[in-house]
């Protein structure tokens, strides 16, 4: 591995990340073919924090920091910076002081294949971060590792520049250059189950709309109006 910070990264469109966003991760990652999906040992340190951002990613040492600092010169508003590490691990390589410098930079949030603390000063900040693990032990500052090339966060290869949505049900990634069409696609999901929940709030049964009656039938399913006798 070089260690490298590679200053200039192609980011995906603002505007389809806010879009993409907006969506929520279950929809879009449907929407790109149930690709993109963290492991779901990924999860927000603090309930009901959300995030859609740019990827400036980092490789790290377990245990180690240094290049999560050497990150946050590098980012940019509407960015969210990803964590991988070369081995696995679970130390507490951030805190409400590195979010407090992510923040000045308008960074929108963090995902750290490892482990964070500070998390009730990181929940007053509002600063939304998912983790593998949460750890007060602390990190050092010593081995080199390199900013902006491809990592693997949690199962997830990450590409510079891809959009990285996050909430509650987990962390998608999604190709710059795919945005647009997750996108669309996205918004056709979306209107599509928002008919569904109308039918499904009017009391028509799941059964019915999703014509299962027969496949069920079929399947060899046998509905009784009493409790066969033994």
């Amino acid at each position: 591995m070089k260690s490298v910070v590679v200053r200039n990264i192609a980011r995906a469109d603002a505007a389809l990340v806010k879009q993409l966003g907006a969506l929520g991760t279950s929809t879009v990652h449907e929407a790109y073919g149930r690709d993109g999906l963290m492991k779901p040992y990924m999860r927000p340190v603090w309930a009901g924090g959300e995030a859609a951002g740019t990827a400036v990613t980092v490789l790290a040492h377990p245990g180690d920091n240094w290049m999560i600092h050497v990150a946050v010169e590098q980012c940019r508003p509407g960015d969210i910076l990803v964590v991988g590490c070369s081995a696995d691990n679970t130390d507490g390589m951030f805190g409400d002081l590195l979010a407090t410098s992510l923040m000045a930079r308008g960074v929108v949030g963090l995902v750290i294949d490892a482990g964070v603390r500070d998390v009730k000063s990181l929940r007053e900040m509002g600063f939304p971060v998912w983790s593998r693990a949460i750890s007060a032990k602390g990190t050092v500052k010593a081995a080199l590792g390199a900013v902006n090339v491809p990592v693997v966060c949690a199962g997830v290869n990450v590409i510079p520049g891809d959009a990285v949505i996050a909430d509650d049900d987990g962390v998608v990634v999604v190709r710059h250059k795919d945005a647009a069409e997750v996108a669309t696609r996205g918004e056709k999901r979306h209107a599509d189950e928002e008919g569904k929940r109308k039918q499904l709030a009017s009391g028509v049964l799941g059964l019915d709309m999703y014509n299962m009656r027969e496949p069920l039938e079929k399947a060899g399913l046998v509905y009784l109006d009493t409790p066969e006798s033994d």
